[in-house]
């Protein structure tokens, strides 16, 4: 259960004194941080709701309400929880606005000038449409909470409309990207200096709804002469190459490359250097006998820095909130190992295909599209995680290869063989009718729950009629205008024999950060 651990380990850190309680974690949480494994918890949507909700009902402190900090993650747009914003604050929730901030933009390749303009004009549209306009919509701004691309610039906008007039609490549904938003928060200028060594950090998984209760951290009051300086750092930081950077952050910045195509560096302007501490030993201890091994000393719990009273007595805080689940969410079937497959931990490498009427592509066993009918070949363009296979075939061995290699490696997903299947539920069907406008601009894209999406470009006026499969109760849903419409351009050659295209992986960029020869 949730805040608990083993009765052997608690007897145990008892005997160690207060300062190991006070360090200790849930079993739960251990698993999550240390061995990346979830414990099987499933916690109802509602019970998710009520936590939240609860949280936000809460009379406002200092005269004010909260400055709510939506969090959504830009490939499952529509997101499916937005709408459900306006009913889980009420009308007693006093909110003073809404700022929504668009995650993961790292992990999509730019496919053409000006793309993160137009993927924030589809968090805009899907804002209006869940009723979310006007002055509720503070701002919204598109990040990478994992690498930190648009970190500094959030901060920046949350020091200068918000201050420290309020409390912030994030919110968003699961998988969105919060615990990492609230762990990059809490190392950047947006906390109080101190916070970091004190506040334990989210735990951070890919399982679905891991925080379940409220973490938080006091904001640092952004006043006049810290602006300053961090104006300061921020304009000294934009005048560096990357040749001018400690080994240290090259290699940093070079495992974010390998992750994301936008990156940035979050710094800290305050932050506190400790002064070195003396060496503390017992003379006892250091002297003993021929007669006698040498004692090691008891081992001893370093004490937990805490605030102090004047630190905290009118701080805002900032509060991480538990996710809300997603239904209808191909996520909530699969076993942990296969989340770890499915949810794309680096930057997607778009995989095209052009099809003949007649022809099949499966995404793993977790979605499959069927080119019915059609004058012309058609280009499918895959954007899902690297390590979901892509498997194309004809209409009439589709049934055959799905039964054979279902749960098997060769569709990898799910896994477990013919006993993981028995509770697994079949592909159901939907069809689809689509008219090209081209063939350098994707018409829709078909998005097969959170499991990834297919862009479709076609000739201009051909008439496509589809059939797309997710497993039962699972949403499929038909996106137009598509979230990257010229993605089929950014492919390589035609594999001769195949229907495949060579994979093209853009290249990185990284903000904040002078390029070689540029003023």
């Amino acid at each position: 259960a949730p805040g608990f651990v083993p009765a052997e380990k608690y007897r145990s850190l008892l005997s160690e004194g207060p300062a190991a309680l006070r360090g200790a974690v849930c079993q739960r949480c251990w698993a999550l941080a240390h061995h990346g494994s979830a414990l099987r918890l499933r916690l109802p949507p509602d019970e998710h709701r009520q936590v939240v909700s609860a949280a936000l009902r809460r009379p406002p402190r200092h005269g004010r309400g909260p400055l709510l900090l939506y969090v959504l993650d830009v490939m499952e747009l529509p997101d499916p929880v937005l709408p459900q914003l306006p009913a889980l604050l009420g009308p007693g929730v006093p909110a003073a606005g809404v700022l929504v901030v668009g995650n993961k933009v790292d992990l999509l390749p730019a496919d053409c000038r000006g793309h993160l303009g137009r993927l924030r004009q589809r968090v805009a549209a899907a804002c209006a449409r869940a009723g979310l306009r006007g002055a509720a919509l503070v701002d919204i701004r598109l990040v990478s909470a994992k690498t930190g691309f648009g970190m500094e610039g959030l901060v920046s906008r949350l020091q200068r409309s918000w201050k420290c007039a309020g409390d912030v609490y994030l919110l968003g549904a699961t998988n969105s990207g919060k615990s990492t938003l609230f762990n990059t928060l809490l190392r950047s200028d947006y906390c109080k200096s101190r916070a970091p060594d004190i506040v334990d950090r989210a735990t951070v998984s890919p399982w679905p709804g891991t925080t379940l209760n409220l973490l938080k951290f006091p904001i640092i009051n952004p006043t006049c002469d810290r602006i300053f300086r961090r104006q300061k750092r921020l304009k000294e930081e934009a005048t560096k190459t990357e040749d001018q950077l400690s080994s240290e952050e090259k290699k940093h910045l070079n495992q974010l490359k390998k992750q994301g195509y936008l990156v940035g560096r979050v710094g800290r302007t305050f932050q506190q250097h400790k002064s070195g501490s003396e060496i503390d030993f017992d003379p006892d201890m250091l002297s003993y006998n021929m007669d006698e091994d040498p004692r090691d000393p008891p081992k001893k719990h370093e004490e937990r820095e805490e605030f102090t009273h004047n630190e905290v007595k009118d701080a805002r805080w900032c509060f991480d909130t538990p996710g809300i689940v997603k239904e209808d969410c191909v996520l909530n079937l699969l076993t942990e190992k296969e989340v770890k497959l499915v949810l794309p931990s680096h930057a997607i490498v778009p995989r095209t295909f052009i099809l003949k009427p007649g022809m099949v592509l499966f995404l793993a066993a977790l979605g499959r599209i069927d080119y019915l009918e059609g004058e012309k070949p058609a280009w499918f363009s895959v954007l899902a995680s690297n390590l979901l296979p892509v498997h194309v075939t004809t209409l009439s061995n589709a049934d055959a290869i799905y039964e054979k290699h279902t749960a098997q490696e060769f569709l990898k997903v799910p896994m477990g063989g013919e006993e993981r299947m028995k509770e697994f539920p079949p592909l159901v069907p939907q069809d689809i009718t689509l008219k090209g406008i081209g063939t350098t601009e994707a018409v829709a894209d078909i998005k097969l729950s959170s499991a990834g999406w297919v862009a479709v470009t076609a000739h201009a006026e051909e008439e496509l009629l589809l059939r797309a499969y997710t497993p039962e109760g699972t949403a499929l849903v038909v996106r137009e205008p598509p979230l990257l419409p010229y993605i089929s351009s950014i492919r390589g050659a035609r594999i001769p024999g195949t229907p495949a295209y060579r994979t093209k992986k853009p290249p990185s960029f990284v903000e904040n950060l002078r390029t070689t020869g540029s003023r």
